[in-house]
């Protein structure tokens, strides 16, 4: 059983080649990354869709978080400074978009302030 597993693992971690591609974990893991980093266009085109207008709902910047966060560790992994640096600053990016709407939702349902007069003097 030992074996099996270490055969397995020592498969999964070579190159392979498919349709005259050559394929390992790193290639999936990148395809991985680009289909959960392109899903969120499907999301944002189906939600502007029902609303009639071009709308951005939040669930496109957690798919655009995730995205970028498996795309940064595959080029890592690939170890590209281009690829590293054009997805390590938009998950931050993301995030901050992320808080800024929770932040105005907030303020939209927060009571409002008990208003005191000013006693005269």
């Amino acid at each position: 059983m030992h074996c099996n597993i270490a055969r397995a693992i020592t498969w999964f971690g070579q190159e392979h080649r498919l349709f005259g591609l050559n394929w390992s974990y790193l290639t999936i893991l990148g395809f991985i990354g680009n289909a959960i980093f392109s899903t969120r266009f499907l999301i944002q085109w189906i939600a502007s869709e029902k609303k009639g207008k071009s709308v951005i709902p939040d669930s496109f910047w957690y798919w655009s978080i995730a995205g970028s966060v498996i795309m940064c560790a595959y080029w890592i992994m690939e170890r590209s400074p281009v690829g590293i640096l054009a997805y390590l600053p938009n998950s931050l990016i993301y995030m901050r978009n992320l808080h800024l709407i929770r932040k105005h939702r907030f303020a939209e349902t927060a009571p409002a302030p008990i208003q005191v007069p000013l006693e005269k003097i």
